[in-house]
């Protein structure tokens, strides 16, 4: 028999030796739940404790299935779950996921460090209450002609023939590469087919083990590298190399692809990377901690997945680093370089175009089509608005018609103004208040239940005087009379036409006021270092009171004043009178 013939029958028969020893797959380690499955369903048996499961189910037609579960319920996954318009057979990925168990303390710590954006102290607690990696179980199962196919099946091995070859490894060194495995290396002018399982490496034994594994590499430092001898113009020649773990004393555990010839290594992976670190189903969706990704990438993790932009100075411009994250608080942008700064900030729940930018450029707050570069809407409100385009600038009201709103406006009529509007009036001519520099004084009316009432107050331009109910002559100009001039001297209104029930004022009651008021010195609160003599209101008697005492006018005093000095003037007319009689006599 020739040597490939030999090794040809001595691989047949181990690979007959490790299926029956290997007859079943190992279970995967720290499961959540065990599987039990029937022809119509599969159900999770949990074996680890938590505040409940989430199951997600992606079909072989990219179809997704979620449902959560409390912590006292099994998930389960049945047949009939598939809806008549989805793919019924073929291969189902799951991914099972478990809320981990907290005490009431724990949580309330935990929002309350997020709410301080305390990341110490959000790192203590996860590590004390075992947060640090996800409680997560993923993998598959088939629905073969609308029956699930029981995953503790074992596919039998295969039978062949032939007898065994006995062969010894030799002893290892310590540079095994340098001592020859054998005198001479074999080399075989033709295919080579092993129809059973083949180890590689000076660590491999006679009657090896394989269990499942159809080529093994064995030995202190395992490598396959790809050599490519292409020689002729224009073909590519880099030789590639699948690296498993570093060689030296104290190198990383890992696996890795390195560009021999650049020597560079584009892809790693570290030794005790999480479950689904990296997922592509077959849609071609990437999953980063999730087995079943539902759109073209999904992140998944316990605490807020994050996405890092870390730009180095090497290439000559300025480090800077943002982190764009989303949690239970907020999707934010995050300055990581100016000290975690987060200058954008989205709160879960905001409605729907919330921020609107549209093709123009134009930003709609509360609106998906904003009229203006800046337009701010409030449906529940029916006429919340700022647009700054010419036209409105801010509106207010609950309906179009109760009479509640506040408009202002800049440029309304093409000169330069700011007005304001009840919403009676948003179309009218003529707004309620209006500054406008370039028209010399301000138009304005005043909305009351509907009718159009005077106007209620005007600035002038030219000279700043500023008009309550009419247009102003004076700085201070009100439509009841009153009114500051312009030496500074308050007039108080006292034409008749603007008063009624008008009666002689009493002289005893004059001189009894007078006789009750009591002058008293003070120092108003807001300036105690200035003192003034004056009176009390809640003190003074009622004729000179006000209805709500808390302020005097200086008029009524006056007028009593001038009242009691009359009568007396008369009381010492009629003395002179006497005295003069009593003279001539």
């Amino acid at each position: 028999m020739t040597l490939s013939g030999k090794l040809r029958y001595c691989f047949v028969f181990t690979f007959a030796i490790a299926a029956t020893l290997a007859a079943a797959p190992p279970p995967a380690a720290n499961p959540l739940a065990q599987l039990h499955a029937s022809s119509q369903s599969i159900e999770f048996q949990p074996v680890v404790a938590s505040d409940g499961m989430k199951l997600t189910v992606v079909g072989p037609d990219g179809t997704v299935y979620e449902h959560e579960y409390s912590e006292t319920a099994h998930p389960s996954f049945r047949v009939s779950d598939v809806p008549q318009s989805a793919t019924l057979n073929g291969t189902y990925i799951y991914e099972l996921r478990a809320t981990p168990k907290l005490t009431a303390s724990v949580k309330r710590d935990l929002a309350t460090a997020r709410a301080a954006n305390d990341a110490a102290a959000i790192a203590q607690l996860k590590k004390a209450n075992g947060l640090q990696s996800q409680l997560v179980q993923s993998g598959a199962f088939t629905i073969l002609n609308g029956s699930i196919v029981s995953p503790n099946a074992v596919e039998p091995g295969s039978t062949g023939g032939g007898a065994t070859a006995s062969m010894t490894a030799p002893a290892k060194t310590a540079n095994p590469r340098s001592a020859p495995v054998r005198a001479f290396d074999q080399v075989i002018p033709d295919d080579l087919i092993v129809q059973g399982s083949a180890c590689v490496g000076l660590d491999c034994v006679d009657n090896e083990s394989f269990g499942f594994d159809t080529l093994r590499l064995k030995e202190n430092n395992t490598r396959i590298k790809f050599m490519d001898t292409s020689t002729s113009t224009g073909f590519p020649t880099v030789d590639w190399q699948l690296t498993a773990n570093d060689s030296a004393s104290g190198g990383d555990s890992k696996f890795s692809i390195d560009d021999i010839d650049n020597t560079k290594t584009p892809f790693t992976i570290r030794a005790n990377a999480p479950t689904n670190s990296l997922f592509v189903d077959s849609t071609g969706n990437i999953g980063l901690g999730t087995a079943t990704p539902g759109l073209d990438l999904h992140i998944a993790t316990t605490d807020t997945p994050a996405i890092r932009l870390d730009q180095s100075n090497a290439g000559g411009f300025t480090a800077q680093t943002w982190d764009v994250a989303g949690n239970e608080a907020n999707f934010f942008v995050r300055d990581l370089t100016a000290g975690s700064r987060l200058p954008f900030r989205i709160r879960p729940g905001a409605p729907t175009s919330s921020v609107d930018i549209s093709a123009s450029g134009n930003v709609g707050i509360g609106t998906a089509s904003p009229h203006a570069r800046l337009d701010v809407f409030d449906s529940t409100q029916n006429a919340s608005r700022i647009t700054l385009s010419g036209q409105e600038f801010l509106r207010a009201a609950t309906t179009s018609t109760d009479g509640v709103a506040i408009l202002l406006g800049v440029n309304r009529t093409g000169n330069r103004q700011m007005w304001v509007a009840d919403s009676t009036m948003l179309n009218g001519p003529t707004p309620a208040l209006r500054f406008s520099p370039d028209t010399g004084d301000f138009s304005s009316i005043s909305v009351n239940a509907g009718v159009v009432t005077p106007a209620d107050l005007r600035i002038n331009a030219a000279g700043g005087n500023v008009g309550i109910g009419k247009a102003p002559t004076q700085p201070i100009d009100h439509a009841n009379g009153a009114f500051l001039s312009t030496g500074g001297v308050w007039t108080n209104a006292s034409s008749r036409k603007y008063k009624h029930d008008i009666c002689d004022l009493d002289a005893t009651k004059a001189k009894e006021t007078l006789e009750q008021l009591e002058p008293v010195t003070y120092a108003y609160d807001r300036d105690p270092s200035e003192h003034h003599v004056g009176f009390i209101a809640e003190d003074v008697p009622a004729l000179v009171a006000t209805k709500e005492r808390n302020g005097l006018s200086p008029m009524d005093i006056v007028a009593v004043l001038t009242k009691v000095v009359q009568e007396q003037q008369k009381t010492i007319d009629q003395l002179n009178d006497r005295l003069e009689k009593l003279e001539k006599k």
